[in-house]
């Protein structure tokens, strides 16, 4: 009988294995509750309407077509089986019907939501950006309060729906903030009659002493001027306290300061999947989950006790064989390297014995973008900025988007909006006379008190 191999999640890792594994003697079958690949990097640009839903997902049915040894469902997974080797489904279209999927092998990629550190009640006021819902959503509300300020005649208030404070200065949360500040001075600066957007105050606020602290302190200082120089007030130090709908409570070294602002992004913090959770309880007492809900994996990317299961991506921490763990960054990369990993294990599993050499990620550098021409780069130790590390964003972000026709609409939006300092993708969709933050107000509000 054919070797069965189920992958769990399309994302980075899980699209990587399958495609891994499309000349080799199995039947993959890769299992995902959305029926796209979406290219999270460029997540931000939808929610700043720079890009379409469209122009960074692929349907995985469209991108794994050619792979006549793959299959692709679309389910729900909501538990394993590992003494019998099963996989369990809830279907999305009934969540009561259960089915399930058998394997001999198994890739759990099931990536990671974002963390609010025990504080859910603020995803209402502060949504993070995961999925293209909260993209569009955050689009929604940002442009929205353009228009609220337009109408609005107090000034307090007015000044209130024209700042915006993103929460967390990594990767995401500083390319956020540079393009909300390009959006209100260069794209909208035309576009009212009673309110001048260039007006629009936006807050980056980090807990830590730097923005981008995972990089370089010199390339940290460069992205901070870059995002001074686009009018963005970075508060370092500032851990938050408090959100509601009109404000963002912060405590620092200088005291407690409140933000007034209607629209809040929270890009602070990652938390695993509840696949890892759940993959732990059925090891057993072998695997605990940390406090951002990762399990330990051994060196070779195997579930403890089970060496047919493999997991990879953001919902694991990697034994490094003596105590402790290796650390990875929570970028594309090293799920992309770990699902290729593990079906090449796979794969010499049916020829013979797997390579026992355990996996090691290989850092090929970090890239963030600030704004128009601004960007800060490490490559394999060489650390530059300015239009450079743009270029090589740029040149990045493109070589791995997935679909031809993908990189062809974005390499053209991106030149069009380039030219003409305009984003096309600007539309306020649904019910737009409607306060869009009373219309997804839950029926009793959530408790705001500080923590």
């Amino acid at each position: 009988m054919t070797h069965r191999v189920v992958i769990v999640g399309g994302g980075f890792g899980g699209l990587a294995a399958a495609r891994a594994l499309r000349r080799k003697d199995v039947a993959v079958t890769l299992v995902d509750r959305r029926n796209f690949h979406l290219f999270q990097p460029l997540l931000y640009q939808v929610a700043t309407g720079s890009l379409s839903p469209g122009d960074i997902a692929s349907p995985l049915r469209a991108v794994l077509k050619r792979q006549r040894n793959t299959n692709v469902v679309m389910a729900e997974v909501v538990g394993f089986d590992l003494e019998g080797r099963r996989v369990l489904l809830g279907h999305k279209a009934n969540r009561e019907e259960h089915g399930e999927l058998p394997y001999d092998s198994l890739i759990v990629a099931a990536g990671a939501r974002h963390s609010y550190f025990g504080r859910d009640d603020w995803e209402f006021f502060a949504p993070g950006m995961k999925t293209i819902e909260h993209a569009l959503r955050i689009r929604r509300r940002m442009l929205l309060a353009f228009e609220a300020a337009e109408l609005e005649t107090d000034p307090v208030r007015r000044a209130e729906w024209l700042s915006f404070v993103v929460v967390g200065a990594g990767p995401t949360g500083v390319e956020l903030a540079g393009q909300l500040a390009e959006i209100a001075h260069n794209t909208l600066h035309k576009d009212f009659r009673t309110i001048d957007p260039r007006e629009a105050k936006v807050y980056l606020v980090e807990g830590g002493d730097r923005v981008l602290p995972a990089y370089a302190p010199k390339l940290s200082a460069s992205a901070a001027r870059s995002l001074e120089r686009l009018g963005v007030t970075v508060v370092l130090d500032g851990l938050v306290h408090h959100i509601d709908a009109e404000t963002v409570g912060v405590k620092s070294a200088t005291g407690e300061q409140t933000l007034r602002a209607r629209t809040k992004v929270w890009a602070a913090g990652v938390q695993a999947s509840p696949l890892a959770g759940a993959l732990a309880d059925a090891v057993g007492d072998e695997v605990q989950v940390d406090r951002a809900g990762r399990m330990t994996v051994t060196p070779h990317m195997g579930l403890p006790g089970h060496p047919e299961v493999y997991v990879v991506g953001d919902m694991v921490r990697v034994s490094d064989g003596a105590g402790g763990v290796q650390p990875w960054p929570g970028v594309a990369q090293p799920a992309i390297q770990a699902g290729k990993y593990a079906a090449k294990r796979i794969a010499q599993g049916l020829t013979g014995t797997p390579d026992d050499k355990p996996f090691r990620y290989r850092d090929k550098g970090n890239l963030a973008t600030i704004g128009r021409a601004r960007a800060v780069a490490d490559v394999k130790g060489v650390r530059f900025a300015g239009i450079p590390a743009w270029l090589t964003w740029l040149f990045v972000h493109i070589a791995f988007l997935v679909g031809l026709q993908n990189r062809i609409i974005v390499v053209t939006r991106w030149a069009i909006s380039f030219l003409t300092h305009g984003r096309s993708q600007r539309l306020i969709t649904g019910d737009s006379v409607v306060n869009d933050f009373e219309r997804d107000a839950p029926a009793s509000a959530p408790p705001t008190a500080a923590a």
